[in-house]
């Protein structure tokens, strides 16, 4: 039995390892009279990391109002004008907003709502902590720019009050 192993080609079994790498294959075998050698190597793991949904999103939220002229020119100049996004306020911290205090709640605002100052406008959910976000101003909510459970940027606008 010893014999048999001095014998195996240490040259042959080189050349199948290179041919593996040359060819990207993870298994080749060769059999000759009552020799069988089968050369094998895992294959290289690829690690995937998901990208969170905020990421993906975040050009989307630099510049809202720059897909309106392209989807809807007729529309353009009305938007651009209630769009003041000087009387916007915006996000005090990254996270995930809520309009209402708890699912299939009564949202805190809509649209018309007359607010008071420092009246919840809405939650924002950072690291498993639920901010109420206060309004700045007394004023009437002219526009609601994002949706229940979207991710928000730092400084993106949320609701204009006028």
């Amino acid at each position: 039995m010893a014999d048999k192993k001095s014998g195996i080609d240490q040259a042959l079994i080189r050349e199948l390892a290179n041919i593996l790498n040359e060819t990207d294959l993870t298994e080749i075998e060769v059999s000759q009279d009552d020799v069988k050698i089968r050369v094998s190597r895992t294959a290289p793991q690829q690690m995937v990391v998901p990208q969170m949904q905020a990421y993906a999103q975040a050009p989307q939220f630099a510049a809202p109002a720059s897909p309106a002229p392209v989807a809807a020119p007729a529309a353009a100049p009305a938007a651009a004008a209630a769009r003041d996004l000087s009387k916007a306020v915006t996000a005090p911290m990254v996270g995930t907003v809520y309009m209402a205090s708890a699912p299939g709640a009564r949202p805190f605002i809509e649209v018309g709502t007359v607010v008071k100052e420092g009246q919840t406008l809405l939650i924002i959910e950072a690291m498993k902590t639920m901010n109420q976000i206060p309004s700045p101003r007394s004023g009437t909510v002219v526009e609601i720019l994002v949706s229940d459970a979207s991710p928000v940027e730092y400084g993106e606008a949320l609701v204009i009050i006028e």
